[in-house]
């Protein structure tokens, strides 16, 4: 299969491509989406065969791209204060056994990655970054995505453009690498995907003013349209069907029942139409930057924030959350009282990856209650909706998650 971006489509992505690599100081290649761009780093830079430590607090769907890459996941603790990679927990000998490094740099929180970037040095491994959440974050006066061999964000987050992503990479060898690899991959565009992308938010918008969304979400899952089974945060795994897919080895084909979840057209070539949008959305990113970082301050100010966002809003660098995690007690039913005002919650990673896939399908981490309280608990808020969110939250009298602590009998317990 060979596609590309053809005519004022190149020039667009190009024009995409060239705002990042002004703003990151990295050379970029423009792509569908941005889960598309991680298994582009994928391929590029971690041979088939390999180990790649990640997160389990991570979308489902990463799961099944490491899988169609030729990669074995390995799930690492993670740090109950922002539900990153616990650096200092993964053992020497999980070290030694591992072929790369994926960051997540969850709801924008970033990745110890300075650590990260150093150990694997000190291996000689990759890091590729999962920038997807983190567009409005910096270390140091440095941009996450910048670290790594390579980086992959999401247009479709931060701009809020629908579709859309960016590779960023360091030399103009691996960029051209990158656009060859991209060019073989895709599909074709066409008409009919750019009519959905223009017609959706407005019927969404319509929804919304009327009040109809969540009969319109009931609607659809009855239909048999929802991927994901009812109070289910996670898609359906199919065992046996994901077991013959990594049997067929590397490759996007035989996995995209699951790549594809949320996101049909995730390699296909991206329209002139949508182009436009996303080029407008990402130029004016900045300009809810102090947006996003007052809503941070206004629900860090409830006692409710996860740790990692009250030591974010400390320092130097506030980062501009793509969400503002939230760790609630009964976080079940804040999720429905949000969404019962519109407030849809969304990038619930319950049950951790770990639980979810089962020892077959990935190395488990060696310490899991950490991420099973913090994905248990946590309750993120979109912050363009973060006054409306604080209302409910004050008047209804949420309460914080209880601390963190080990049953006994596990890893790292007193008892």
């Amino acid at each position: 299969m060979r596609s590309t971006f053809r005519g004022r489509g190149r020039v667009q992505s190009a024009r995409v491509a060239a705002y990042l690599q002004e703003r990151l100081d990295r050379e970029c290649v423009y792509v569908p989406s941005g889960r598309f761009g991680l298994y582009l780093a994928l391929r590029q830079w971690c041979p088939p065969g390999g180990r790649l430590l990640m997160s389990p607090l991570d979308d489902d769907v990463l799961l099944f791209l490491v899988h169609a890459a030729g990669l074995r996941p390995v799930l690492a603790p993670v740090d109950p204060r922002d539900g990153n990679i616990a650096v200092d927990a993964v053992s020497e000998q999980t070290w030694r056994r591992l072929s790369g490094v994926m960051t997540t740099n969850l709801y924008g929180l970033p990745d110890r990655v300075e650590e990260l970037k150093s150990r694997c040095v000190q291996h000689g491994i990759p890091l590729i970054e999962d920038a997807a959440h983190a567009l409005g974050t910096s270390i140091g006066g440095r941009p996450v995505g910048t670290f790594g061999d390579a980086a992959s964000f999401s247009l479709a987050k931060h701009a809020r453009a629908r579709t859309g992503g960016v590779v960023a990479c360091a030399t103009r060898t691996d960029r051209l690498i990158l656009e060859k690899l991209r060019d073989e991959l895709l599909v074709p565009g066409r008409l009919a995907s750019d009519a959905d992308h223009y017609l959706r938010p407005r019927a969404e918008r319509l929804l919304r003013r009327l009040h109809l969304t969540r009969p319109a979400r009931r609607l659809h899952a009855a239909l048999g349209l929802a991927e994901r089974p009812r109070g289910s945060n996670r898609m359906e795994l199919h065992p046996d069907r994901l077991r013959a897919a990594i049997a067929r080895g590397p490759g996007l084909d035989h996995f995209d029942p699951w790549i594809r979840v949320d996101r049909h057209d995730y390699r296909r070539a991206t329209g002139g139409w949508r182009l436009r949008t996303v080029e407008t959305r990402l130029r004016k990113v900045d300009d809810v930057r102090e947006q996003r970082v007052a809503a941070a301050r206004l629900l860090e100010s409830t006692g409710l924030a996860a740790e990692g966002v009250t030591a974010a809003l400390a320092g130097p660098e506030p980062p501009a959350l793509f969400r503002i995690p939230l760790l609630v007690a009964d976080r079940d039913r804040w999720v429905d009282i949000l969404d019962r005002h519109d407030i849809a919650t969304g990038y619930l990673y319950d049950a951790p990856l770990d639980d979810y896939a089962g020892p077959e399908f990935c190395d488990p981490s060696p310490d899991p209650e950490p991420a099973r309280w913090y994905a248990r608990h946590v309750l993120p808020v979109d912050p363009l909706r973060a006054r409306a969110a604080h209302q409910l939250l004050m008047t209804g009298g949420a309460m914080a998650a209880p601390a963190f602590e080990r049953p006994a009998g596990t890893v790292g317990s007193t008892a």
